[in-house]
């Protein structure tokens, strides 16, 4: 069962659909750590503040269920903060604890740089190494961007794809079961639409 994580910001709607245009099956919106328990793929979607985000994952309850799904080997596609969540610190709004499972901070684009923030719009991903989620997909590809805070992994080994937006920033990461993508794939139309498909076949 693929397991769409529903905890009351994400960009639900628009990921559902991207999902049952590529035929996804056995598909659920999850609320509660019950469902949670019974899936063999993750989708994490993401609107909203970082810390906000993650209080309301733990009045559901999900953020345990979350944490040993992820542990199990169950794959996992974080979009956006639920890329962002998976860190062990969010500075948005004021420090916040993440869900820990990378090591890294979220933090906000830097004073210096000379760009409009929010980071919103177009922009090509600069890949750094092979993943499965990338099989088909065009080198220049362009994917959508809407964020003001940004991941700094610890490891930069984990980084798959990374945008330069002033600074340069991990647009994708990956270690083994967990992927998180800082762009919405559901608003990238062709390219979006393969990593989604991509991830449907893992």
């Amino acid at each position: 069962m693929l397991a769409v994580i529903d905890y009351g910001a994400g960009n639900l709607r628009s990921v559902l659909h991207a999902l049952r245009h590529l035929g996804a099956r056995d598909m659920q919106v999850v609320q509660d750590p019950q469902p949670l328990q019974r899936a063999d793929k993750i989708i994490l979607p993401g609107v909203g503040a970082f810390g906000a985000c993650l209080a309301q994952m733990r009045a559901q309850r999900l953020d345990d269920t979350l944490k040993a799904a992820l542990a199990d080997g169950v794959p996992y596609l974080g979009i956006c903060v639920g890329m962002q969540m998976l860190y062990e610190v969010g500075e948005e709004m004021g420090e916040h604890e993440g869900l820990g499972v990378l090591g890294g901070r979220v933090v906000r684009f830097p004073h210096f740089c000379d760009r409009k923030v929010p980071h919103m719009g177009w922009n090509q991903l600069n890949i750094r190494k092979k993943s499965a989620l990338l099989n088909g997909m065009d080198a220049a590809s362009y994917t959508y961007f809407v964020h003001s805070y940004y991941c700094a992994p610890s490891d930069p080994n984990t980084v798959v794809a990374s945008v330069d937006y002033g600074v340069e920033f991990a647009a994708m990461v990956q270690h083994d079961n967990i992927i998180g993508v800082q762009f919405h794939p559901e608003k990238s139309q062709r390219a979006g639409l393969k990593i989604l498909s991509n991830f449907l076949r893992i």
